[in-house]
Parts: C-alpha cells; structure tokens; sequence
C-alpha cells in the first residue's frame, strides 16, 4: 500500500514509534485517528510524497508504536506527551518546522502540537473534529449516542479493557462500522491491518488510556489556553464529513474560529473516514493548501 516509502522506528519520549517516510519536497506529517493506524493514508499518502516528504506515524498506544502504561493522572496519554511524540519523530527526520495533516485522535494531537510547539508547526489541516473542549461542553443526546465509545472508554478500568480484550476486532469494527458508510468503506488489505494492530497485547489498555486523558488532563490543558487567551497563530484549514456526528452537532468553524486566528474550511460528502471515503476530494483540498 505504502510502495517506494521506507520504514523505520523512532525513539520517541516513552517508546518506539514506528514511521513511515517517502517523497521529497517540504516535510509534512500524518497523524492517524481511533482505532486506526497510518495505513488509514493509504489512498493519499503516495501522491502526497510526489509533492512533499511525506512522515506518518503511529500514534502511541497505536499500530506498531509502543503500548506504555497509564498512570493515575492519564499523563502519559495526554495529547501534550503524544505531541511530544510527533515533534521527535520529525526531528529524527531532519525536520524543525513542517506541516501537518490530521484525522481524528491525531487532529487532536495536532491541535495541542500546534498549540504547545508554534515553532515546529507552519500550517495544519484538521479532519473532522471540533475542538475537545467544545465537544465535551456541548455534548447532546444525538452526540453521546453517535459517539458512545467516548464514554465508554473514560470509564475507570478493567472494565472497559476487558470488554474489548473479549473481542478486540468485534469492538473496531462496532465503532468503525456504524459510521455513515459502514465497513464498505475500508480496502481489505487496510482493515486487515487495523484489525491486527487492535488484537497486539496492551492496545485495549492503551485506548482507554487516551480517551480518559481527554476527558481529563487534556481538558484541562484546553481550559488553560483559552483562560490564557492562546489561540492557534498558524492558518488552519478544516474539513467534516457532511454526514458525520461532528458536522451535524456542531458548528465546526465557529468553534475553531474561537480557538485560532486563520480558519477555512467546509464539508465534504461523506462521513467521518474522509480520507479513505473521500480520498480524491482531500488530496485536492490538501495540495491547494499546502502549496499556497
């Protein structure tokens, strides 16, 4: 899926981190959401790296990237370390100042890279989020019923842990497959590579871990900067699944535009999974802006 892009593995802060890296060009960087892996760029990520060098990781706790414990205060996930991760990797790569296009869980990790390392990040694309904060703030019964598993996973453990250790593959495809296009919308090389990576030891622990982060620490890293009055200086480009939770509970640019200086953005007909439901339509958005 991945031809003519090198692996390699990378010493991040708590663990490995496993990358990807092809093309030439300007650094840009790939961060995948839940339960994913990098292979979720499949479909966008060679004909990025005809344009850009093109880095994509696993998230922490995801892929083939190292599996730490939590600790009591769910640091260890927060979106602070996890951002600490991603600034390493590109190091290791050669690069101090890049860009970076996010889906999901790694447009969360964005948002506070872009937030806590200004000087590292040029520009960033976020796909199908609000900010946590936000969603958290304004969370409706059409929201915490579209998104159950952000409830379900903060609950104290072992609980959470052993209902998807029961059945690791039956819970990515219960939270992947209820979505707008269901499990039609992910190649079979793909979700089989999804699927290995749910069943590696420690992933469950690792899930819950960084969803109870985000209901938590990474909160109150939110509250911090808006008490503070930062906002995200870089431009920042937004995209929503015009048939996704996000863009139907929120009004995805004003809550942005609240938290950055630079916003654009719009929908895009499909569902959450943009890049793999809407491949074509996002690499366009993205080398428009990208090379402007």
């Amino acid at each position: 899926m991945f031809e003519n892009f090198v692996a390699g593995t990378v010493q991040g802060p708590a663990g490995r981190i496993h990358t990807l890296r092809g093309g030439s060009g300007q650094p840009l960087l790939l961060l995948h959401g839940h339960p994913q892996t990098h292979v979720m760029w499949h479909q966008v990520a060679p004909k990025l790296a005809e344009h850009f060098t093109v880095v994509a990781m696993d998230l922490r706790g995801y892929g083939d990237s190292a599996r730490p414990p939590g600790d009591a205060q769910h640091a260890v996930y927060s979106k602070r370390e996890m951002a600490r991760d991603a600034v390493a990797v590109m190091q290791h790569h050669g690069f101090g100042r890049f860009q970076v296009l996010a889906h999901d869980r790694g447009a969360r990790v964005a948002h506070r890279l872009a937030v806590d390392h200004p000087e590292a990040v040029e520009r960033l694309m976020l796909l199908d989020i609000a900010p946590t904060l936000a969603m958290y703030s304004n969370t409706t019964e059409a929201f915490a019923t579209a998104y159950w598993h952000w409830f379900f996973l903060i609950q104290p453990p072992p609980l959470p842990e052993a209902l998807i250790e029961s059945g690791p593959v039956r819970y990515l495809h219960g939270v992947m497959g209820k979505r707008h296009a269901g499990m039609t919308a992910f190649a079979p090389q793909a979700l089989a590579e999804y699927e290995r990576c749910a069943q590696i030891p420690g992933t469950a622990h690792a899930i819950c871990e960084d969803y109870r982060a985000l209901a938590t620490l990474d909160l109150v890293h939110d509250r911090a900067d808006v008490a503070a009055g930062r906002k995200l200086l870089q431009p920042l480009h937004v995209l929503w699944g015009e048939h996704g939770a996000v863009g139907k509970c929120f009004d995805v640019l004003a809550l942005w535009r609240e938290r950055a200086e630079a916003v654009s953005g719009s929908s895009l007909p499909c569902g959450h999974y943009i890049a793999e439901e809407a491949p074509g339509l996002l690499l366009a958005q993205a080398l428009y802006f990208f090379k402007t």
